[in-house]
């Protein structure tokens, strides 16, 4: 017998308890219907010079950088390499909006954000490379490593930005996470956390077209992947990804929103990967060249570069310096990049538990006994040819 089919079922129309109404009006959680614009429009005003000439130093930096590390996996410098090139607007707008104090969670193709963050490039490369589990200290820089799973930072970015408010320290945790990566549990669980907790954390979608292959149509049915922030009750911010000044206000009206204790938000870029997803990948299986022509014209580079010479901001001297700038930092990299590492062995096991578990104890001596016996092999060898 169900509940419906019990005596008086029909007079019962039980009344749902507080915690099932709404708490939040959804209207002002959800993102405009296109994506928000500063450059070639009247907001570009109140945008002051210095920060878009930073900004487009930093791009034009990006570009090169982002070309150089590409060249690096040709020559086998590099293991792979996910570049950002057409999404370096996202990247350094990131970087800038973030104080000394505040964290950055990166994914796996966002070296730039931490290099434009202060990371020397070398160590940003060091986990591509294959060299070490990563190149530099997180705590140092206050970039968490590297993510090459999809979304796992995510939780990291939340735990670490509700540690802190509990703490009472003024940090502000930036999320960054590629369309692909909102398909993923660990999105979910994310945001539902952050919001509950109104944590102080901005989850920062680079909308580029394509998880590999797969086209956002067969990853999402929702308007917009901003509007699913209105799910878990944190507002949705749609921003042109291509446009570093409005990704730059966007991006830092969230932050300030976090460090004032009102809670995450989900800021949706809609940018374009100009490149294939790595370099194991081959783009021309699944979009054509038209398209990629079209994003052309939308390149962030040149966006700004236009809105700054039209406004006598910037002439051919300064793209010049720009480009020059650009230019020695590739030389710089590529030189030290060409240098064969030094690499200890036994380093494998150092940073994997604070006390290790039994399991790598054995591990780790198997492979001393392997590296010593290779030794005695080397040193008799050398003797018996004298």
């Amino acid at each position: 017998m169900t509940v419906q089919e019990l005596p008086g079922a029909a007079a019962y129309r039980p009344t749902p308890p507080p915690a099932w109404k709404p708490i939040t009006d959804p209207a002002p959680l959800l993102p405009d219907p296109e994506p928000y614009r500063v450059l070639g429009t009247d907001a570009v005003a109140d945008v002051a010079p210095e920060l878009l000439l930073r900004l487009h130093a930093e791009l034009v930096r990006g570009r090169r950088y982002n070309a150089q590390a590409t060249a690096l996996t040709k020559q086998g410098r590099l293991a792979v390499y996910p570049s950002s090139t057409g999404q370096e607007a996202c990247e350094i707008a990131a970087a800038l909006v973030l104080e000394e104090r505040d964290w950055l969670f990166p994914s796996y193709r966002d070296t730039l954000a931490a290099v434009a963050r202060g990371l020397d490039p070398v160590e940003a490369l060091t986990l591509l490379r294959g060299d070490r589990h990563t190149g530099y200290d997180p705590r140092e820089h206050r970039i968490a490593p590297l993510c090459t799973p999809l979304a796992t930072q995510l939780p990291h970015a939340v735990g670490l930005a509700h540690a802190a408010r509990l703490k009472g320290d003024d940090v502000v945790a930036l999320a960054m996470v590629g369309d692909g990566g909102t398909s993923e549990g660990d999105f979910h669980e994310a945001l539902n956390f952050a919001a509950v907790w109104k944590a102080p954390v901005v989850f920062f979608v680079q909308n580029n077209g394509f998880a590999i292959s797969v086209p956002l149509a067969k990853q999402t049915a929702a308007p917009s992947l901003a509007h699913k922030a209105v799910g878990y009750g944190m507002p949705g911010r749609l921003v042109d990804g291509n446009d570093a000044a409005a990704v730059h206000q966007v991006l830092s009206e969230a932050v300030a929103r976090a460090r004032r204790g009102e809670g995450p938000t989900l800021v949706e870029a809609v940018t374009y990967r100009m490149e294939a997803h790595t370099n194991a990948d081959d783009a021309t299986r699944y979009r054509v060249d038209s398209e990629v022509e079209a994003w052309k014209a939308h390149d962030p580079v040149l966006l700004l570069e236009r809105e700054l010479t039209g406004r006598g901001l910037l002439d051919d001297e300064g793209i010049a310096r720009a480009k020059e700038a650009a230019e020695r930092m590739a030389a710089a990299l590529r030189d030290r990049m060409n240098a064969d590492p030094e690499l200890a062995p036994m380093d494998l096991f150092t940073h994997v538990y604070a006390e290790q578990t039994g399991q790598l104890r054995e591990q780790a001596a198997a492979l001393r006994a392997e590296l010593d016996a290779e030794q005695d092999h080397d040193e008799h060898g050398a003797e018996a040819g004298r």
